[in-house]
C-alpha cells in the first residue's frame, strides 16, 4: 500500500500512461523514420540521375567529336556527290582549302559518285584559298574524268566565283548574286586624328617600308603605288582564271571585270553562268542521279579543342620566352 505522503508514490508507471499518448509517440517516431528513409531514397535517385546525365553528356560529346555527317544513301550506289562552300573563304573553318579539297577528293574517289556538285553560298574571301581550290578542281577533273558542277544559292562573289570558274557548268537562281570580279585591300588611317589630339606615333623600324600599311603612320606615294601594283597583278590573275574557265561562253563587257556583281539572270546572259538550276534539279535532270550525298567536311569538337589548346600553348610559350628575356 502506497503512502500518499511519499513523493515517489506519485510517479506514474508505464502502465499508468494513457494508450493515446503512447500511440502518438509511436506515430511520431514512425513519421521521422519514414521521412529519413524517403530523404535517403530521394538523394539516391538524384545521385543516380546526375550520374546518368553526365554519362549521357559525355556520350553526346564523344559522338559529336569523332563523327561526321553520315550519308543517307550507300556510297556504292549511283549518286550525286555534293560539297558545300558556305560563308567566308579563309584559311580556317568549313570554307578553307584544306577542308574543301579533302571533301572533293573523297567525293570523286567514291565509285558510286556520278558527278560532283559544289553548292556555293559565299561572298568571297581569300584569293589564295580560292586559287588552291581552283587548281584542285582542274586536277581532279583530269584525274577522275567526272563532271564538276557549281550550284549557286544566294551569292557567289569575288573569291567564290574564282572557285566556280573552274567548274564545267555553273547553275544559279535568277535572283542569285554573281560576279564581283575584283580585288580590294582596305584599312583605316588615323594620322589626322592623332595630330588633332596631339598624339605622336613612335614607331622604329629597320627597313624603310617595314611600317607599310601601319594605320598610325602616313602612307607615302611609293607605298601606295606598290600596293596598287600588287592588287592589279592579283586582279589580272583573277581575270585570266575566269577567261580560262568560261572560254567562249563569256560575253565580255568593259564592266565585267570592274568588280560589279549581277543577278543570276544577268549572269546567264553575260556568260558568267550557264543556266538556272538548284541542287535537286541538277542532280535529277543533269547528273541523272537524284540521290545526293553530302561529303562536306566540318570541324568537330575535338579539332576545335585541339586548335584552342595549341593556340593556348603557343601563347604561353611566347609569354614565357618574353619573361625569360626580360629577366636576363
Amino acid at each position: 500500500m502506497q503512502d500518499p505522503r511519499d513523493p515517489l508514490s506519485t510517479t506514474p508507471s508505464v502502465d499508468d500512461i494513457p494508450s493515446v499518448e503512447r500511440s502518438w509517440e509511436r506515430r511520431t517516431l514512425e513519421s521521422l523514420a519514414f521521412a529519413t528513409l524517403q530523404e535517403q531514397k530521394t538523394a539516391r535517385r538524384w545521385k543516380v540521375g546526375l550520374r546518368l546525365a553526365w554519362l549521357l553528356l559525355m556520350a553526346v560529346i564523344a559522338w559529336q567529336a569523332f563523327s561526321y555527317n553520315s550519308p543517307s544513301t550507300s556510297p556504292s550506289m549511283p549518286h550525286t556527290a555534293m560539297v558545300s562552300i558556305k560563308g567566308e573563304i579563309g584559311s580556317e573553318g568549313d570554307g578553307s582549302a584544306e577542308n574543301v579539297m579533302a571533301a572533293m577528293r573523297s567525293a570523286l574517289e567514291d565509285s558510286g559518285s556520278q558527278a560532283l556538285v559544289l553548292l556555293i553560298n559565299s561572298p568571297g574571301g581569300s584569293p589564295v584559298q580560292a586559287g588552291l581550290i581552283n587548281d584542285e578542281i582542274r586536277r581532279l577533273k583530269a584525274l577522275h574524268k567526272k563532271p564538276i558542277y557549281v550550284v549557286v544559292e544566294e551569292s557567289c562573289a569575288s573569291a567564290a566565283y574564282y572557285i566556280a570558274a573552274a567548274a564545267d557548268k555553273i547553275f544559279v537562281d535568277k535572283a542569285s548574286i554573281v560576279g564581283s570580279i575584283g580585288v580590294l585591300m582596305d584599312g583605316f588611317g588615323f594620322t589626322g586624328l592623332m595630330d588633332k589630339l596631339g598624339v605622336e606615333r613612335r614607331l622604329m623600324t629597320a627597313g624603310v617600308n617595314k611600317g607599310f600599311l601601319d594605320p598610325f603612320s602616313p602612307q607615302t606615294e611609293a607605298q601606295r603605288k606598290h600596293a596598287q601594283a600588287m592588287l592589279d597583278q592579283i586582279h589580272s590573275q583573277f581575270i585570266q582564271v575566269v577567261r580560262q574557265g568560261r572560254g567562249d561562253r563569256l560575253k565580255e563587257t568593259p564592266e565585267m571585270f570592274s568588280g560589279l556583281f549581277w543577278s543570276g539572270q544577268q549572269a546567264v546572259d553575260m556568260g558568267l553562268a550557264d543556266a538556272m538550276g538548284s541542287l535537286d534539279s541538277v542532280a535529277r535532270d543533269v547528273v541523272k542521279a537524284p540521290d545526293v550525298i553530302d561529303y562536306s567536311r566540318h570541324e568537330n569538337v575535338a579539332e576545335r579543342l585541339a586548335k584552342r589548346f595549341g593556340a593556348a600553348v603557343g601563347e604561353g610559350a611566347v609569354h614565357a620566352l618574353r619573361m625569360g628575356s626580360a629577366l636576363r
